[in-house]
């Protein structure tokens, strides 16, 4: 079956609840293709791999959780934005993108969706008095030692994370999935034994080391690969769609 690309993208936006998210970029339709869509393909990046591969999948749409225009970048349509752009015109490919609103989405969100595949019972927001911080709080089904959590993130993500050992147990678990680092503070103050995010900074060894609890960089790809598939699922489900997930290899 076909879809009008009007009508998915209406109803990404309406589902995801996109235009009360203040955000870094423009969430929704970047780059108009074809009318008509029949076939998705969904990666963390917009980056060019996932574009050539899009082309060789005969995709009408790409869907991304990182996609273009950000705030206070280079506006002019020169070099590498210029390929990645003259891919998607001159294939009538569309471009779809949701940052924020992907994070934070009760259901597919990136950090609910890595909730699941890390077992995590989900509590509530990492820092309720402040809905721009994405991140979550929740609790693990018994205490496990910091090294056997990161032996499980491994298993789930496919790649060794980078462990900041505490000396407790972990049950329960602060988590910010891609550049959440800088909010380990927000997670010391929530009583959490862990926080998890995708990258880490330099003061982040400190802050957990300073404030008694363990730490874990699981890599800012490999922890939001999981909300956009699930968007990806529930458009395809929705209007009886091809949905195809390419995962382009990044190590950070």
């Amino acid at each position: 079956m076909a879809v009008a690309l009007s009508t998915l993208v209406e109803e990404a936006d309406r589902y995801l609840g996109s235009a009360r998210i203040q955000d870094y970029c423009p969430n929704g339709l970047q780059v108009e293709g074809r009318p008509q869509v029949r076939r998705i393909v969904s990666g963390v990046t917009a980056s060019q791999a996932l574009l050539d591969a899009a082309v060789e999948a005969n995709a009408d749409l790409v869907l991304v959780h990182h996609g273009y225009f950000w705030k206070g970048e280079n506006p002019c349509i020169t070099g590498m934005k210029q390929r990645r752009l003259k891919t998607l015109l001159k294939h009538d490919i569309s471009l779809l993108s949701y940052h924020l609103p992907l994070d934070l989405h009760a259901d597919v969100g990136n950090n609910v969706q890595l909730a699941q595949q890390l077992e995590i019972t989900v509590e509530g927001p990492l820092d309720p008095d402040n809905p721009r911080i994405v991140g979550l709080v929740g609790s693990l089904s018994e205490a496990i030692t910091p090294r056997d959590f990161a032996h499980r993130v491994q298993t789930a993500l496919g790649r060794e994370p980078l462990l900041i050992e505490g000396e407790g147990m972990i049950r329960r678990v602060g988590w910010c999935t891609g550049g959440g680092q800088g909010y380990i503070d927000q997670a010391v103050l929530a009583g959490v034994d862990l926080y998890l995010s995708g990258e880490a900074s330099e003061q982040t060894f400190h802050s957990a080391r300073e404030n008694g609890i363990s730490f874990i960089a699981a890599g800012h790809h490999a922890t939001e690969r999981y909300g956009v598939q699930a968007l990806g699922d529930y458009l395809a489900r929705r209007f009886a769609l091809e949905h195809l997930f390419i995962d382009c290899p990044n190590p950070i």
